[in-house]
């Protein structure tokens, strides 16, 4: 059976404003750094001034688990990135005390996958056990392909990814969105905002807690703040 793929690695904003986006960040590109500031600054400023920038720590996968059920998070309205070291002490606390991890009520995944599929079998559309199991066919229903995006997003987020940058557009229950994507040395994160320009829904920075620290010198480094100044 043929299963559709997200629209990974096409054009979005950034390509307005950069040659070649995925060779940008590269370690080997002498305006790496410019590149950065000017990206940074394209997809969050707007975001900080309207106050509409949500934070999402993600967390509970490890040792190559992916279960949907056990990944976890945390949403946090920010305002700049002294609400971002706030929300790093925060779960710096939790570890150091041996406690929970911050979580926002039900799983990340589980319980929109799980209704996903009620939605589904109602409409008379069968979903077998390796349907559920697997990531991979969840785009067979409807959602899924959303479900299925934010998965790997998440995945590679937490594990890891060689490529420094990625785009990638998604069709979500908000509407359609820009996922950006990065793995450089200096921290791994997304952000997500609506293609509409002109929309009120939130922006997205996603990342896994262990890089809550180095998000925060990376904003520091490109000067993100200054628009709030």
């Amino acid at each position: 059976m043929k299963y559709n793929e997200a629209k990974e690695h096409v054009p979005g904003r950034l390509h307005r404003i950069l040659d070649d986006p995925y060779q940008a960040f590269v370690n080997e590109t002498p305006e790496r750094w410019e590149h950065l500031s000017l990206a940074l600054h394209a997809l969050l400023d707007r975001a900080l001034n309207q106050d509409t920038l949500t934070l999402r720590v993600i967390h509970g996968w490890e040792n190559g688990n992916f279960d949907p059920a056990s990944l976890a998070h945390s949403d946090h309205l920010i305002h700049d990135i002294d609400d971002i070291r706030q929300v790093s002490a925060v779960y710096e606390s939790a570890r150091d005390a041996i406690e929970p991890a911050p979580c926002d009520a039900g799983s990340l995944l589980q319980g929109q996958l799980d209704d996903a599929i009620r939605r589904a079998e109602d409409t008379g559309q069968p979903i077998d056990e390796e349907t559920r199991r697997n990531p991979a066919r969840w785009p067979t229903f409807e959602q899924g392909l959303y479900l299925y995006t934010f998965f790997k997003v998440y995945n590679r987020l937490t594990y890891g990814e060689d490529d420094s940058y990625r785009s990638i557009l998604c069709q979500t229950p908000e509407g359609e969105c820009e996922i950006h994507e990065f793995h450089l040395e200096e921290g791994e994160f997304a952000i997500v905002l609506p293609t509409d320009e002109a929309a009120t829904a939130a922006t997205q920075l996603i990342l896994h807690e262990s890089q809550l620290e180095p998000m925060s010198q990376l904003l520091e480094r490109c000067r993100i703040t200054a628009c709030l100044q």
